[in-house]
C-alpha cells in the first residue's frame, strides 16, 4: 500500500516515527499488562474510561489505583457519568483516600430514576503510565472482557504503545483533565514535569492519536476511516460491534468493492442488544449487491472497534461506525502505519471470519418487496444527512467533576450498555 491513505484525513495532525505498537486481545491480553504497568510505575497513572464496574477487573483495577497513589505517584481516574454511573460510596471511597483523583465526565442528574446524560459521552479508553506507556482501545474495566464471563463475555481489542506518540497522547489526556476543571497553570506544571520524559524511538511504527470531539475535531475518525476506503486497492477489512455508518462511509464501501477492493465486514451476530443487528441487517442488501463480503460474528458479542486497509494501514480504538461515535461521543483511535502490526491484525480477523463467524450472502435475505424497497430508500437518505442533523443537538465543554462521594445510585450501568 502506497502512503497516501489518511494523508488528507490527519486534520493537521501528522504521522509520529520510530513507535512500537502491541495488538492485545481481549481481558485476557490486555487486563495483566495494564495492572502490571501500573504496579511497575515510578511517577504518574492516567486512566480514562467509560465503564467501570464493581465486579474482580473493576476491584484489580481498584487494588492497582490504591496502591499506586500509597506510593506518592500521581494518580488520575477520569469515568464517564453515563457509562459508570453507580459505584459505591465505599469503592470511591477507597480510591480518594488513598489519593487517586476520581473525576466524573458529564455525571448528569437522573429524572425518575432515568439517566437522561446519553449523548455525548466520554468514550475514550485511554490509559497513560509515566507518559511513556500508552493503552488506547475498546476495552472497558469489567469482568464481560474476559472469556469465563461466560456466553456475553466480549470479543475485543486495545494496543499497547511505546515511542514518540506516548507524549502526544499524555499532553493529550493531561489537557483533558486541565479544560475540565483544573486550570491552565496545572496544565503547565504537568507538562513540564512531563518534559523529562525521553519517549525516544523504540520501533518502527508510524502512528496518529486521532481523536473526536464536538468542538476542533468532529469528524476526524470518520475521515481517516474514508481517506483509507478510498484508496485502499486490495483490501479492506472492518470489524465493528455497533455499525450504522453514514452515507459516506457506505458509499465509499459500494464504491471500493466495485472496483475490486475485497471489502469485508465483521459485525455482531449474537449482539449484546437486538437493535444492533436489526440496524446493521438494514444495510445488507446495499452492501451484498455492491459486492462487499459481511460475516457476522457468532461466538458472542463483538465489541471491536479495528480495522485495515491494504497491508500497511490499520486503527485500533473506541470509535463505533454509528450515529453516537461518529457524530456525539468524545473518541480516541490510533491510526498505524506498519506492515507487521497489519499484518498480526489480519491474521486475527482472518482466523475470526474463517472459524468464528457466519459468512451473510444475498440468498440469506429475504426477497425485495415494496416495503422493503421504500424502508431502504429512507433508511440510506436518513444515513446521508443524520451528520447534519445530531450536529444541532446541545455542545457543551467536558465538565469533569471530582468525586469525593458516590455517583447516583439506583438504575446503574448494565453489560447491555454500548460501549
Amino acid at each position: 500500500m502506497s502512503g497516501y491513505a489518511s494523508d488528507n484525513a490527519s486534520g493537521g495532525r501528522r504521522w509520529t516515527d520510530g513507535n512500537r505498537v502491541e495488538l492485545l486481545e481481549n481481558g485476557e491480553q490486555f487486563f495483566p499488562r495494564v495492572f502490571d504497568a501500573i504496579r511497575e510505575a515510578r511517577r504518574e497513572v492516567i486512566v480514562e474510561t467509560f465503564i467501570l464496574f464493581e465486579d474482580k477487573v473493576g476491584d484489580q483495577l481498584h487494588a492497582a489505583l490504591c496502591e499506586a497513589a500509597r506510593r506518592g505517584l500521581k494518580v488520575d481516574l477520569l469515568i464517564d457519568g453515563f457509562g459508570s454511573p453507580s459505584l459505591s460510596t465505599e469503592f470511591v471511597a477507597g480510591l480518594t483516600s488513598a489519593g487517586v483523583k476520581v473525576r466524573a465526565f458529564d455525571p448528569g442528574k437522573r429524572f425518575f430514576g432515568q439517566r437522561l446524560n446519553v449523548f455525548r459521552r466520554m468514550h475514550r479508553k485511554i490509559v497513560v503510565v509515566d507518559g511513556a506507556l500508552a493503552f488506547v482501545g475498546g476495552i472497558n474495566y469489567s469482568a464481560d472482557h474476559l472469556l469465563d464471563f461466560g456466553p456475553q463475555a466480549k470479543q475485543d481489542y486495545a494496543v499497547a504503545l511505546t515511542g514518540p506518540i506516548v507524549s502526544e497522547i499524555h499532553r493529550f489526556v493531561l489537557h483533558a483533565i486541565a479544560v475540565g476543571g483544573k486550570g491552565a497553570s496545572w496544565f503547565r506544571r504537568r507538562i513540564k514535569e512531563a518534559a523529562s520524559v525521553d519517549n525516544a524511538p523504540t520501533g518502527s511504527a508510524q502512528v496518529q492519536f486521532v481523536t473526536r470531539d464536538n468542538r476542533r475535531h468532529t469528524n476526524d475518525i470518520e475521515r481517516h476511516y474514508l481517506a483509507a476506503i478510498r484508496s485502499a486497492r486490495q483490501r479492506v477489512v472492518i470489524a465493528n460491534a455497533y455499525f450504522f455508518p453514514g452515507y459516506r462511509l457506505i458509499k465509499a464501501m459500494r464504491r471500493a468493492a466495485r472496483r475490486g477492493v475485497d471489502v469485508r465486514l465483521i459485525l455482531q451476530g449474537e449482539p449484546d442488544m437486538p437493535i444492533v443487528k436489526v440496524a446493521a441487517s438494514m444495510l445488507y442488501h446495499h452492501l451484498l449487491h455492491a459486492g462487499v463480503r459481511i460475516y457476522e460474528y457468532c461466538e458472542r458479542p463483538l465489541h471491536g472497534k479495528v480495522a485495515l486497509a491494504d497491508d500497511q494501514w490499520s486503527t485500533v480504538g473506541s470509535s463505533n461506525l454509528d450515529p453516537l461515535s461518529l457524530s456525539l461521543n468524545l473518541e480516541a483511535n490510533v491510526i498505524v502505519r506498519d506492515k507487521a502490526f497489519n499484518q498480526t491484525l489480519w491474521e486475527r480477523l482472518d482466523a475470526l471470519m474463517q472459524h468464528s463467524c457466519k459468512r451473510i450472502e444475498a440468498a440469506d435475505l429475504s426477497e425485495w418487496s415494496a416495503w422493503r424497497l421504500v424502508r431502504s430508500f429512507f433508511i440510506f437518505h436518513l444515513l446521508r444527512w443524520y451528520p447534519s442533523w445530531v450536529g444541532w443537538l446541545p455542545r457543551h465543554a467536558p465538565k469533569l467533576e471530582p468525586l469525593d462521594s458516590p455517583t447516583p445510585q439506583g438504575g446503574g450501568a448494565t453489560q447491555t450498555d454500548a460501549a
